[in-house]
């Protein structure tokens, strides 16, 4: 069965590390028959949640007039959905937090998703990558039946293209193709 599989790279750099995974896992799942799409989220305006609970209390949607909509309603359609983030000081990027922040009026419609993630760091321990892993289970609390399906562990890289000759390059593709 054909799924909609959504990957979000929150690289602020364009074929940076977790954006190069990004690529691999995109072309696995694609090579197995999936549907893929991968959202850049530099390239989109996605403005902070202000709080004004105009989605959770009131049931409208959110006033804020940017891509966050778009992306959320993608997340919603989709079947499975990648996230993926460089780690600074042992956390995800702040263009990932500020999208999972925007979630708040349509969360509760992202029912029994499969969820991967890519995390790259320059750190070269996976042990501090937990910490990060932990922040997007956050995340996961608040939906209905999610599912980790993987994460991919970019280790030891900091400069664009340090990524190439480590195993989470094979990883990142073999989890795409993996994909059923």
């Amino acid at each position: 069965m054909t799924k909609k599989v959504l990957i979000l790279s929150s690289s602020p750099r364009r074929g940076g590390n977790s954006d190069t995974l990004c690529n691999e896992f995109m072309r696995g799942a694609i090579e197995s028959g999936n549907e893929a799409e991968k959202v850049f989220l530099r390239d989109k305006t996605i403005h902070y949640c202000t709080g004004c609970s105009t989605c959770s209390l009131h049931g409208k949607p959110c006033p804020q007039k940017d891509d966050a909509a778009e992306i959320i309603e993608k997340m919603v359609a989709a079947d499975v959905i990648v996230m993926a983030t460089p780690v600074y000081f042992y956390t995800m990027s702040a263009q990932m937090k500020t999208l999972i922040d925007r979630c708040c009026g349509l969360y509760t419609e992202m029912k029994n998703k499969e969820f991967y993630f890519i995390v790259t760091a320059a750190e070269d321990d996976r042990k501090l990558m937990e910490r990060t892993v932990d922040t997007f289970q956050g995340f996961l609390d608040c939906l209905e039946s999610p599912t980790i399906k993987g994460v991919v562990y970019g280790t030891g890289v900091w400069h664009v293209g340090e990524i190439k000759d480590k195993p989470a390059l094979r990883e990142a593709y073999e989890m795409g193709k993996e994909i059923e």
